[in-house]
């Protein structure tokens, strides 16, 4: 059963849900560093190398790129009802992207023209996990956001099975339902390092994102800087605002949402209603029983599962600022009258009827959120992940001659009388 805490057990409740992160394992950075090194300096020899010993796959430059048979195969082993759904969901990512565009745009005044153009990357790598990771919703995530941005070319990356086939198909269907260009199959942080660098048979990228295991976030970690990436994601957390409006049996099957994707996952209740805090605790333990991923879920739970029992929806508000959670659910009777006070949340639900699964699949907002903590500083991923902003400056002879004593000013007081002289020469003559 989980622990109720009170909303002054501030120091129990950091060290139960933070920190959960297995990142920092030193044998996996030094792996991790070596893979990268080696795909670097050698290309496809290292990469397929890497392959065969992980993914137990030979693939070669001759099979490594995913055919058009595949793809079709793929089509053919998924039903119509969810193509239909995957379909439904590309519609309503890209609607609610198509409203993240921004363009160029210049501002004409007197003397000088200022503005900032906007300029699609020109090619992304996505990363999609195999095996029981793979979810093709992230496909779409990640892809989705590229392709509205206009990014010219995507490139996804997944691994292979042992038969050398994709080790998810479906993953394929989802691929080419959001406009992926070409799918290579490798996996693993070999696959983040061709990326980066380029081999024989994939094209270094300007930019890689997707979800992975933690040799994949490693090598994300290790590569940026030489491209840039999305972010280092670490264990999914829901916290759900709850007070006495809220139906027991909702707010539990949203903890136990999240808590079944990992050991990790962090599911968190803060009320402010005795009474909910244990009806929820237990229907957690009832609903735990009927469902098949108990195993993982009881992990979770036992790990880094929390009710805490606040005075007043205001002090659960600032509880959830505290934690910045990637999900945070307003399951609360007027939910745009505490909207305002929150700060910090990856994805925030407004009422009983917007449970956090919706948004994983088919709202429109992206689900690729900053989990442990870092929403106090990131963003979910968005068009403005796959562009470029650049500054526009245009000035004339006499706007330049009117501010420059103030431009030499500032540049020698800083030390730079190159700075200063760039402007000083120009009106040389003159003076």
């Amino acid at each position: 059963m989980i622990p109720i805490l009170r909303a002054t057990d501030s120091d129990a409740l950091q060290k139960r849900v933070m920190n959960r992160s297995q990142l920092q394992n030193d044998d996996v950075s030094r792996s991790v560093k070596e893979i990268v090194a080696r795909v670097r300096d050698e290309g496809d020899k290292a990469l397929f190398e890497y392959t065969e010993k992980f993914d137990r796959a030979k693939i070669t430059e001759d099979n490594v790129l995913v055919s058009r048979e595949e793809i079709e195969a793929a089509y053919a082993a998924a039903s119509p009802e969810w193509l239909e759904a995957m379909r439904e969901a590309a519609r309503r990512i890209t609607a609610f992207h198509e409203k993240q565009k921004q363009n160029t745009w210049i501002d004409f005044q007197p003397g000088i023209a200022l503005g900032q153009k906007i300029t699609p990357l020109s090619r992304v790598g996505v990363y999609v996990p195999g095996g029981t990771a793979a979810y093709p919703s992230s496909v779409l995530m990640n892809v989705l956001p590229a392709k509205v941005a206009g990014v010219r070319e995507i490139i996804m990356v997944t691994p292979p099975g042992s038969d050398g086939g994709v080790s998810y198909p479906l993953a394929l269907a989802a691929a080419d339902i959001a406009g992926v260009d070409r799918i290579y199959k490798v996996g693993g942080a070999q696959a983040i390092a061709a990326l980066a660098f380029g081999t024989e048979s994939i094209p270094r990228v300007d930019k890689i994102t997707g979800p992975g295991n933690i040799y994949v976030a490693n090598a994300k970690r290790e590569v940026f800087g030489h491209v840039g990436i999305d972010m280092v994601a670490g264990p999914s957390e829901v916290l759900v605002i709850a007070d006495g409006s809220a139906d027991p049996r909702y707010v539990a099957a949203d903890l136990l949402s999240q808590a079944e994707h990992d050991p990790l996952a962090a599911a968190i209740l803060v009320t402010d209603s005795e009474a909910v805090a244990s009806a929820v605790q237990a229907e957690l333990e009832r609903q735990t029983a009927l469902l098949p991923r108990q195993e993982v879920i009881r992990k979770s739970l036992n790990a880094y599962g929390t009710i805490v029992v606040a005075e007043t929806l205001a002090e659960c508000a600032a509880i959830a600022n505290q934690i910045a959670p990637e999900h945070l659910e307003l399951s609360v009777s007027e939910p745009y009258a505490l909207l305002p006070l929150i700060d910090n949340a990856g994805a925030i639900f407004l009422g009983h009827w917007s449970p956090e699964p919706l948004g994983d699949y088919l709202a429109g907002p992206n689900h690729v959120l900053p989990t442990s903590g870092t929403a106090r500083f990131f963003s979910p991923l968005s068009v403005d992940d796959f562009v470029k902003k650049s500054s526009i400056i245009c000035c004339t002879r006499e706007e330049l001659r009117a501010v420059s004593a103030q431009v030499e000013l500032l540049a020698r007081q800083e030390g730079l009388d190159a700075h200063a002289n760039a402007v000083a020469i120009r009106f040389a003559k003159e003076d």
